[in-house]
């Protein structure tokens, strides 16, 4: 063999060994990435190949799946009452990846969960029956916060404040999940969605924070009475008012020009929303102190799950003193969502405890057997005193029955709550947000609610926590309490 050939099979041969590393390369590296990179068709064609398990509110399912004849994709999702449910199922789509529960337990409702494996399945490697989640939903709160809501842009949130069962989660504007299911639609449905001002695809009740308003005072009114600042709700207060922010020569107004807001009492100024006294509540106590008993609520938390992961809901750290007065009425950088102001009044609800907010009750397997029982790992943090709590919802009760907050009035029924309207825009320009938060209690039932709209069809002069927001929260928990 002469030196040319010799040199040519050698370098043939060093070509075939490349490849040889290269495929074994890509099999055993670089298969199990390709397999779920999410542009292989072929998981989409995995994933539906048969229905799909399903999300269940009240023992019925609210989702299904349906036979696609013009596709390579076998099946394709499907909602009842999509538009209502929105907030708590998400969407599984054939062209988009999957939100809220649809995404978090994608796993078990494809049937792809390691938990649901049987020793067949594991030796055939066939792809197990699907899971079902079950959720804590009651489909008469969710749909009387959907009615009650109707063309209003807000969200309303209402929780069970002795066991942490989400039983409402809604958001509107909604959209329909099922216009995204399918991949040969989803495409123009998405690009209205998403082109859509109102943002109908936000979850506004778990994902959008905004400033809370005056809700946000029954927050430093806890931390005046854990503190000691004040020994109770009817103890007069030092509060001027006029109350000028410090190192400034701004006076910061009341609502009410004539509301006895001067020294008032706790419940006084939670009655008539006094600005005055949580303004200088707030510095009195310092900020660590109010961001002390807001983290104890559930402010700053990144980890939020319920078991979406909600939006961080913020209270805000180094800053001035006038900085700090502006918090005291839940402005400045202070944010919250719907999920948190229902939970702070849930905590009052329950004597000051706060059992772990859910809104799924178990996931099952395909026959029907609990994989994961999250009522039962539901836990309760002591928030503040039974005795904060205690005075705490009286004073609530005093804002409903001759406060800022009668529209939420129930015959029959012990109801408590905190109106708020939250300036929105520069120098207020915007139409501001109308917030109510509160709980009522009736025949051993209990319910947290909490409420915002972000627009509505009424005149800016009459937006306000009592007039957009506690009529919401009324529906609400008639629905929860007398159903």
């Amino acid at each position: 063999m002469n030196k040319t050939i010799r040199r040519a099979s050698v370098f043939a041969l060093l070509l075939v060994f490349a490849l040889l590393i290269r495929a074994t390369w890509v099999q055993f590296y670089d298969g199990q990435a390709l397999a779920d990179d999410n542009d292989n068709r072929r998981n989409a064609i995995e994933t539906y190949s048969s229905p799909l398990g399903n999300i269940i509110v009240a023992g019925k399912a609210v989702t299904g799946s349906e036979r696609v004849t013009d596709s390579d994709l076998a099946y394709k999702r499907t909602y009842t009452n999509g538009k209502l449910y929105a907030a708590v199922t998400g969407y599984a789509s054939q062209a988009y990846a999957p939100t809220q529960l649809e995404g978090i337990y994608a796993d078990l409702l494809k049937g792809t969960d390691s938990r649901l494996k049987t020793v067949m399945d594991t030796i055939t490697n066939q792809r197990a029956e699907p899971g079902d989640v079950i959720t804590t939903i009651d489909p008469a709160v969710q749909k009387a916060a959907y009615d009650a809501l109707g063309d209003k842009k807000g969200a309303a949130v209402a929780i069970d404040p002795t066991t942490g069962k989400i039983l409402a989660v809604v958001s509107t504007p909604s959209y329909d999940p099922s216009s995204l299911t399918d991949a040969n639609t989803a495409g123009s449905a998405w690009k209205q969605l998403n082109g859509d001002s109102d943002k109908p695809l936000t979850n506004r009740a778990l994902r959008q924070p905004l400033p809370p308003g005056s809700t946000f005072k029954l927050v430093v009114a806890s931390a005046a009475l854990e503190d000691g600042l004040y020994s109770s709700v009817d103890e007069k207060t030092e509060s001027p008012d006029p109350y000028t922010l410090p190192g400034t020569t701004r006076e910061l107004a009341n609502e009410n020009t004539s509301a006895p807001c001067e020294n008032a009492t706790i419940r006084t100024a939670l009655q008539y929303s006094c600005n005055n006294v949580f303004a200088k509540m707030a510095v009195d106590l310092g900020q660590d102190k109010v961001k002390e008993m807001a983290e104890k609520f559930g402010f700053n938390d990144a980890t939020q799950d319920v078991p979406v992961r909600a939006y961080e809901s913020v209270y805000p750290s180094g800053m001035d003193k006038s900085s700090t007065a502006l918090t005291g009425i839940g402005q400045y950088d202070v944010t919250a969502t719907p999920l948190q102001m229902a939970m702070v009044s849930a905590a009052i609800a329950n004597g000051g405890k706060l059992v772990t907010p859910h809104m799924v009750s178990t996931i099952t397997d395909h026959g029907g057997d609990v994989l994961k029982n999250y009522d039962d790992e539901a836990g309760t943090e002591r928030i503040v005193s039974s005795d904060t709590a205690e005075q705490l919802q009286s004073a609530m009760q005093t804002v409903v029955e001759k406060g800022t907050g009668t529209n939420a009035l129930i015959d029959g029924v012990t109801v408590g709550g905190k109106t708020g309207t939250a300036q929105h825009g520069e120098n207020n320009s915007q139409t501001p947000y109308a917030w109510f938060t509160s709980y009522g209690k009736a025949d051993g039932k209990e319910v947290a609610v909490a409420v915002v709209v972000e627009q509505s069809n009424a005149a800016r002069s009459e937006v306000s926590g009592n007039g957009l927001a506690a009529p919401v929260a009324k529906a609400v928990m008639e629905a929860a309490l007398k159903n």
